[in-house]
């Protein structure tokens, strides 16, 4: 279902669950401002009647906004100012699910909506900026791309990349400095277009 305000209490748990010493949660002017300009892209699962796994995303002009840029400045810090509802692009922001609940496949109903979502708003793709969290075990031996390519070869597990590569997403461009706390993953990200 979509995601509402009303939820943020729950979302916050789950998030901070999910990305436990990674980084900051979603403040709830954040959400609410998400939901105030895209309440369809805003999908979550609820079990038991609590928030347990989210998808968070927004809509940009591909000829607009430079998709390569970091992902903080395609948030805009998280105004999400380039939202534009007449864009083609659907930018997934977030996607977690609360530790509980993983391995029932959640997330890939997460980006099945996403892939509904996009189709029914006829928009042209899926992008985002993919975390390669199992990297840092691998830094000192290869580069990320011969990293990615033996993730795809499934040589290497990676619990982020393995999934997306799982649910049709292609590795477009390797991003620098995308995710700059990010230090499993080198500061490096996969670019995905679905």
């Amino acid at each position: 279902r979509t995601l509402t305000k009303k939820d943020y209490s729950d979302l916050k748990k789950s998030m901070t669950e999910a990305y436990q010493g990674i980084g900051d949660v979603w403040t709830k002017e954040n959400i609410v401002d998400l939901i105030d300009a895209f309440p369809e892209g805003q999908i979550c699962v609820e079990a038991n009647g609590h928030v347990v796994a989210c998808a968070l995303s927004l809509i940009i002009n591909s000829k607009k906004t430079n998709i390569y840029k970091s992902y903080y400045e395609i948030i805009d810090d998280g105004k999400f100012s380039k939202h534009d509802y007449e864009g083609d692009t659907l930018y997934g922001i977030e996607v977690f699910v609360h530790p509980d609940f993983r391995s029932l496949r959640l997330g890939r109903r997460l980006y099945d909506a996403r892939k509904e979502l996009c189709e029914q708003m006829n928009l042209k793709c899926i992008i985002a900026g993919g975390r390669i969290p199992n990297y840092f075990n691998y830094a000192d031996e290869m580069s990320p791309r011969v990293y990615i390519e033996k993730v795809k070869r499934k040589e290497i597990y990676d619990p982020t990349l393995t999934f997306q590569l799982s649910n049709d997403f292609h590795v477009k461009k390797i991003l620098k400095n995308y995710l700059p706390e990010d230090t499993e993953s080198g500061q490096f990200a996969t670019h995905l277009e679905w």
